[in-house]
């Protein structure tokens, strides 16, 4: 078994050492790609998931309080008392050897009621001192047995009658459970949303770099005629010298565009993986295109599916049941512990060990009980007051749902009107793009004809890089938009097709 354990563990360190040498260099993925390997390898929600099973354990250790309790004892005692004298004789001191066994099974029911079911037996060999007729000391050995078989039981009649302490804390116990649920669920509309978020962030940032390198371009050829115009001195050499600047310029922006999309890079990877260091060198190849479709909203759609699933909401209603359930607790102290005990079972006594457990069988020897018990603190000023800061404390939470229910509809309406205002941006910068593009155009060509000037060309050339920009950016920004308005409303998972059930 220990071999077969090695190269188990042998055969999994080849197949991770393979696994890793296997990665490939580039990689292409599209969005539902990344959420399905941020669902399977995302660190926080491998750590989020053991939540939920915590509280499952948490729960079935509850419902331990009605497991029963089985208890032995067995002992053996020797006592020899001291020598005594009586009318002048001397009597060495008795001995007795006993021994003893008892077991008991005890348990607490639902409903408050507690049992116990308990067997003894007693065994007591000795020896005592007497005299006879002539004054002669003389042993007398005796010996003597007991036991009984007996069953008693406690109900609670007012305090603990129904809902008791253990009752309510299981009841607890399974508000968390659900609560870790949603917890789960929260985390993982989270990380999803982070997913969109990063890939529409990267996707903006190939995009900017490309934009920068087409500014590169457009610039070194603006030079290269340039330089051939100064040759011919059809142009100035301060003209040329712009010209260099604008390269070195737009090289600059490349370089800081390049390292801003190093940080997108890995901001992405950080939520794909739990091994960067085998992602790190890897390319992300994210496919798709950057577009803007129309999405309609209603408000009331969205209250309405806002309130109803997002986690958090559903978390903090939980969260007043709770309060609910300690109120229950504070209000079942109030009252006096009022308790009727009944019980009985049979008895036996013989001399001989052997004859204890005929009588119990017999049951000719029974015995039985039953009576009751009270017990109420005067004045009770702890419980009172206990109880009534429990209902203020249900109140307040009742004012913090109210509360994050009106921040909820608040956060989804300006989520919405965000998401209305990008999409009147794109159609806007796409507009300016498009002006930009057909101004340097034009202008290039009065340049070529001697109607411009290389400082005008150069100011459109950077017109025209910072109106790509604004677009790709305004473009980024809806799709931001429209993720944050799904987050509002709890329906992330849906829009991304995640199948998710929480058990």
């Amino acid at each position: 078994m220990k071999a077969l354990r090695i190269g188990l563990a042998l055969c999994s360190a080849a197949c991770l050492a393979h696994a890793q040498t296997e990665v490939p260099k580039g990689r292409a993925m599209s969005l539902q790609d990344c959420i399905q390997q941020a669902l399977e390898h995302n660190l926080e929600l491998r750590i989020e998931r053991y939540n939920p099973q915590l509280a499952l354990f948490n729960l079935k250790a509850g419902y331990g309080a009605y497991d029963p309790v089985f208890g032995a004892s067995g002992q053996h005692d020797y006592a020899k008392a001291g020598e005594t004298r009586f009318q002048g004789i001397p009597f060495p001191g008795g001995e007795t050897d006993t021994d003893s066994l008892n077991s008991s099974l005890t348990g607490l029911l639902p409903w408050g009621m507690s049992y116990e079911l308990s067997g003894r037996v007693r065994d007591t060999d000795g020896t005592r001192f007497d005299t006879d007729t002539n004054a002669i000391v003389i042993p007398k050995p005796y010996s003597t047995s007991s036991g009984s078989v007996s069953l008693g039981v406690t109900q609670p009649l007012v305090k603990d009658f129904w809902l008791n302490p253990t009752q309510l804390n299981i009841a607890v116990l399974k508000n968390r459970m659900k609560w870790t649920d949603l917890g789960l669920r929260q985390r993982i509309i989270d990380i999803v949303t982070r997913v969109e978020l990063a890939y529409y962030d990267l996707k903006a940032g190939y995009e900017t770099v490309k934009v920068q390198q087409s500014a590169v371009a457009l610039a070194e050829r603006l030079l290269a005629e340039n330089k051939k115009r100064v040759e011919v001195g059809t142009l100035a050499p301060l003209d040329e010298k712009q010209s260099e600047a604008q390269v070195a310029a737009r090289q600059a922006d490349l370089i800081a565009t390049q390292r801003n999309l190093a940080v997108l890079d890995n901001v992405l990877k950080q939520l794909l993986t739990d091994d960067f260091a085998n992602w790190r060198d890897v390319t992300l190849e994210l496919s798709g295109t950057l577009d803007a479709e129309l999405q309609l909203f209603s408000l009331q759609d969205s209250w309405s599916k806002g309130l109803s699933q997002r986690p958090d909401f559903l978390q903090v209603k939980l969260d007043l049941a709770r309060q609910g359930i300690q109120v229950k607790i504070n209000r079942n102290e109030l009252y006096p512990q009022v308790d009727v005990k009944v019980g009985g079972g049979y008895a036996g006594s013989t001399a001989e060990f052997s004859g204890v457990l005929g009588d119990i069988e017999r049951r000719d020897q029974p015995f039985y009980y039953f009576g009751g018990q009270l017990s109420y603190p005067l004045g009770n000023r702890a419980a009172r007051n206990n109880y009534k800061a429990a209902k203020e404390q249900y109140e307040v939470g009742q004012l913090a749902l109210k509360k994050l229910e009106q921040d909820i509809m608040i956060q989804i309406d300006n989520a919405i009107k965000f998401a209305q205002a990008n999409y009147e941006r794109v159609g806007a910068t796409r507009k300016a793009r498009e002006y930009a593009e057909a101004a340097l155009a034009a202008e290039q060509k009065k340049l070529e004809s001697g109607k411009s000037t290389s400082f005008i060309v150069l100011q459109l050339q950077r017109d025209l890089t910072a109106a790509q920009s604004e677009e790709i950016a305004a473009l980024v920004q809806y799709k931001r938009s429209l993720s944050q308005v799904a987050q509002a409303e709890g329906t992330t998972l849906e829009r991304n097709g995640v199948n998710l059930e929480v058990k």
